[in-house]
């Protein structure tokens, strides 16, 4: 299923803190090593991960982190 992605004002922030383009945070919801927190999911890939919530049609990026 695709979903549409948003992003937070935060992720957005981060993203262009840490240099992460949206096709590479996008790249990382379809293929990175999915893991739970509560309701959220924290995919992780290459250097970085990701934290959304899927609702509906919607994929809701709350924020991307390093993993270091």
């Amino acid at each position: 299923m695709a979903y549409t992605v948003v992003y937070s004002n935060h992720a957005r922030e981060r993203m262009v803190l840490r240099g992460i383009s949206s096709t590479e945070v996008e790249e990382a919801i379809r293929i990175g090593v999915k893991s739970r927190q509560d309701a959220r999911i924290v995919s992780t890939y290459r250097y970085f991960s990701v934290v959304y919530v899927l609702r509906r049609s919607r994929c809701y990026v709350i924020t991307v982190k390093p993993r270091w």
